[in-house]
């Protein structure tokens, strides 16, 4: 399970160009590539199996690429690709759309209409996660969607952000995945690129409640992690900034075990004991990082730490603190 990555600098530097082509021409569409770096060809190209969806992650130099009608009629998987873009500018050409996208955007096109598309020289590669998005699983009109296509759509608010942090926290975590992981993991993935795509289009109405409830546990989630300091953070507070009523709000954490008071107590616990364990705020005052967490008082910290992790939070720190220093001095 988990992410598979090969690069070509496993192969001969004559051999990686044309690996690298044929690889990416059979995980994601077929097409025609240049590059002017093909007689050493430095990238990798990874892939994540979700069950109920797929994602291909890249890293590669510049380079230009087209998907002529010739290659469409040739094979074509009907999807979207939802790519989320890092490292250089890349560009893309499609449907009469033509955008530059830099790290940190979203971007999307369609496997069955002509495009072109590339990378620019820059510091560093440039590398993408892709979302392969079966047009049979959008419940949106593809007429609508393909408004979407090869338009640049930043991540840095809102919804976006929320999917952009999950698919690389995802790629992050993807050796650790068990199969249930996989399948949970699959359907929340689709979940999310399809409530995205529907906030771009302010199409949400004909997703599934299902998938509406979970675009709406993750925006919470995000508030909730942003504001986690502010000790006025409490379901009525959080409720009323997502417009929903306090029952629901405790409805949707029910469905996962929790409440949203324990989720938060528990979040705010844990970035405490990371700061408490960290070297370089050995010298802040305990009651400086409970406050930090939304933990007005020291003692209110300290109730709590001891209750979840069995010690106080002097305590934890000086364990936590003095392996620290055995470790590096060994």
């Amino acid at each position: 399970m988990g992410l598979v990555t090969l690069h070509s600098t496993d192969l001969p530097p004559g051999e990686r160009f044309d690996w690298w082509c044929d690889l990416i021409s059979r995980d994601v569409a077929p097409i025609r590539v240049a590059s002017g770096h093909a007689a050493d060809f430095r990238a990798s190209a990874g892939a994540i199996d979700l069950d109920a969806v797929q994602l291909t992650t890249m890293s590669f130099p510049a380079l230009s690429s087209v998907r002529t009608p010739a290659l469409i009629r040739r094979s074509d998987p009907e999807r979207y690709e939802l790519a989320l873009i890092a490292g250089s500018t890349m560009w893309i050409s499609q449907g009469g759309n033509d955008t530059r996208m830099a790290a940190g955007d979203l971007v999307m096109w369609d496997t069955s209409r002509p495009y072109e598309g590339g990378a620019f020289d820059g510091p560093s590669p440039a590398r993408a996660i892709i979302v392969h998005l079966p047009k049979s699983e959008l419940p949106l009109p593809s007429g609508k969607v393909d408004a979407l296509v090869a338009g640049r759509m930043p991540a840095g608010g809102g919804i976006g952000a929320i999917l952009a942090s999950y698919l690389k926290t995802l790629v992050r975590e993807a050796s650790s995945m068990s199969l249930p992981d996989v399948k949970r993991l699959g359907a929340a993935t689709l979940d999310m690129a399809l409530a995205f795509v529907a906030h771009r289009l302010n199409a949400q109405d004909r997703l599934s409640p299902e998938t509406r409830d979970l675009a709406l546990m993750a925006r919470i989630r995000e508030f909730v992690e942003h504001n986690l300091g502010d000790p006025g953070l409490t379901p009525h507070a959080v409720a009323q900034r997502h417009h929903i009523s306090v029952r629901y709000l405790q409805l949707l954490f029910q469905r996962q075990g929790t409440t949203l008071t324990a989720w938060i107590r528990r979040r705010r616990l844990e970035h405490c004991r990371a700061d408490l364990a960290d070297p370089r705020l050995a010298g802040q005052p305990i009651n400086v990082i409970a406050a930090r967490w939304g933990f007005p008082r020291a003692a209110d910290l300290s109730r709590s730490f001891r209750a979840k992790y069995g010690l106080p939070p002097k305590d934890y720190r000086h364990e936590a603190l003095t392996s620290a220093v055995d470790l590096n001095s060994g």
